[in-house]
C-alpha cells in the first residue's frame, strides 16, 4: 500500500509541474496538498483527484477555451510552510483562486485570502470557514473567500450523533447514551468538539470528557482503556483514517465495545482493507457515491480517473471524487465569472455565491448539489451515514442514513 501511495504522490508531483507552460491567457490557481506527513494517508488521493480534474478540464477546452495554469506544492500538512507557500505565490503566479489543505493553514490563510480577495476552496471543513460576514458570534473571523465542498465538520459530526441516537432507540435501550470526542489536540480533530458536544447534549446524550490520541499512527492502548473505563457508547474518531486504523487495532486487543463514529477523512476504502476485522461496524461521514456506483456522472469520473491512469483500472477512493468535486464547483464559478466581466477572484466569488443546489455539468449523482450565498457558506448540512463491514478479504459499505442537519442560524461559522 505504501508502495503504492509513493506512486501517486510522483505522479501527481509531475502532473502539476506539466501545468505550467506559461502563457497569457492562462488562468492561474495554486494547489496547496499534503502528499507527505502526516495526513498524507488521505491528502495523496484528494490531491489526485484535483490534478485528474484540472488536466481534464484543460484536456478538454479548458474553462471558456482558456487553460487553467496551476502549481502543485506539497507542504506536509506544515502550516507555516502553507502561508509561505501563499505568499510566494501572490508575489509571482498572483493564482485567481487557490485549492487548498488543512484546517491549521486554511484558518491562518482566512484574513490574508479576504485581503487579497483570492477564493480558496479548502480540504478543511472547519465550521469556522462558513461564516462569510463574521456575523455569528462563534466566529474567529469573517471567511468572505473560504469554501469548502460536503458538510462542516460540525455538522457532519451533529449528522452523527442524530443517526447515533436513532441507532440507540432502534435497539430498544434505555437511559442516556455516552458519547466521547476522541482525536488529537490539533485545530482540525478539534474543530467539531464544542459544536457537536452541545447538539449531543441537546440530543439526550451524556457527554464525556474529550480522549486525545495521536495523529500520527501509533499504539493507543492506553487511550483505548480509558475509552472502555469511561463506558461510552459512542465515540467520535476526530483523526484521519492512519491514525484511526491504529486506534482500532489498539482498541481490539483491550476488548473495547463501542460504536464508532469517523469524521469524514477516518475512515475509507483503505483503512477498511487495513484494519480487517477491527474496524466492522465504524459509521463515518461519506461525501461522495463509492467508485462504480450507478449514477449518472460515473461516466465522467471514470473519463477523468484516466487523466493519471490510462488503463482505467484503478478504483478511485472516496477522497479522490471529493477532491474533483471541489476542482469542478470552481470551474463552473470560474465560467460564470468569465461570462460576468472577467476570471477574477471577486467574479469567481460572486458566481460561488449565487450557485444553488448546483451540481457541476456532467457530474450527476456524484457531487452533492451545494447552494452558497454572501451571507452562508455552508454549501450543505445533508449527511450521508455509511458503515463498513470486512469479511473473507472483502468490504462492504452499507448506507444507513441520510441525516438532514438544521441549518440554525446560530450554528453559523461554528
Amino acid at each position: 500500500m505504501r508502495k503504492r501511495l509513493l506512486g501517486a504522490a510522483v505522479a501527481l508531483a509531475f502532473l502539476g509541474t506539466a501545468g505550467l507552460a506559461a502563457a497569457a491567457d492562462k488562468i492561474p490557481v495554486g494547489h496547496l496538498a499534503a502528499l507527505t506527513g502526516p495526513t498524507s494517508d488521505v491528502g495523496v488521493p484528494y490531491g489526485q483527484g484535483i490534478a485528474d480534474a484540472l488536466n481534464y478540464i484543460n484536456k478538454n477546452g479548458g474553462v471558456n477555451g482558456k487553460q487553467i495554469e496551476f502549481e502543485t506544492v506539497d507542504y506536509a500538512y506544515n502550516a507555516p510552510r502553507a502561508v509561505a507557500t501563499y505568499k510566494k505565490w501572490m508575489a509571482s503566479m498572483k493564482p485567481v483562486a487557490i485549492q487548498g489543505w488543512g484546517t491549521a493553514d486554511t484558518e491562518a490563510l482566512v484574513q490574508f485570502i479576504a485581503q487579497d480577495q483570492v477564493p480558496y476552496i479548502s480540504a478543511s471543513y472547519s465550521g469556522h470557514l462558513t461564516d462569510p460576514t463574521g456575523k455569528s458570534p462563534k466566529t474567529k473571523a469573517p471567511a468572505p473567500y473560504n469554501y469548502f465542498y460536503g458538510p462542516s465538520y460540525s455538522d457532519a459530526c451533529r449528522g452523527l450523533v442524530q443517526w447515533a441516537m436513532e441507532d440507540w432507540k432502534a435497539k430498544g435501550k434505555e437511559g442516556k447514551p455516552k458519547f466521547v470526542h476522541m482525536g488529537d489536540n490539533h485545530p482540525y480533530p478539534n474543530a467539531p468538539k464544542e459544536a457537536c458536544a452541545a447538539y449531543a447534549e441537546e440530543l439526550g446524550f451524556e457527554v464525556l470528557n474529550p480522549i486525545v490520541y495521536s495523529l500520527k499512527p501509533a499504539d493507543a492502548k492506553a487511550q483505548c482503556l480509558s475509552l472502555k473505563e469511561s463506558g461510552a457508547n459512542y465515540a467520535y474518531l476526530g483523526n484521519t483514517s492512519g491514525s484511526n486504523i491504529s486506534l482500532l487495532n489498539s482498541c481490539t486487543t483491550v476488548g473495547v465495545q463501542t460504536q464508532y463514529l469517523s469524521n469524514i477523512w477516518g475512515w475509507d476504502e483503505n483503512s477498511i482493507n487495513a484494519a480487517k476485522e477491527a474496524g466492522n461496524g465504524v459509521a463515518w461521514v461519506v461525501g461522495a457515491p463509492p467508485w462504480g456506483s450507478a449514477v449518472p456522472g460515473m461516466k465522467t469520473l471514470a473519463a477523468i480517473s484516466r487523466m493519471s491512469d490510462s488503463s482505467g483500472k484503478s478504483e478511485r477512493p472516496l477522497h479522490y471524487i471529493r477532491g474533483v468535486c471541489a476542482t469542478f464547483f470552481m470551474k463552473d464559478a470560474m465560467e460564470m465569472a468569465d461570462k460576468a466581466g472577467g476570471i477574477t477572484g471577486p467574479n469567481i466569488k460572486k458566481a460561488m455565491d449565487q450557485m444553488k443546489d448546483h451540481v457541476p455539468a456532467g457530474l450527476e449523482g456524484v457531487c452533492t448539489p451545494s447552494t452558497w450565498t454572501a451571507e452562508d457558506h455552508r454549501g450543505t448540512t445533508e449527511v450521508s451515514v455509511y458503515t463498513s463491514d470486512y469479511k473473507d478479504g472483502k468490504f462492504t459499505m452499507t448506507k444507513m442514513a441520510t441525516e438532514d442537519v438544521p441549518r440554525r442560524a446560530e450554528w453559523l461559522g461554528w
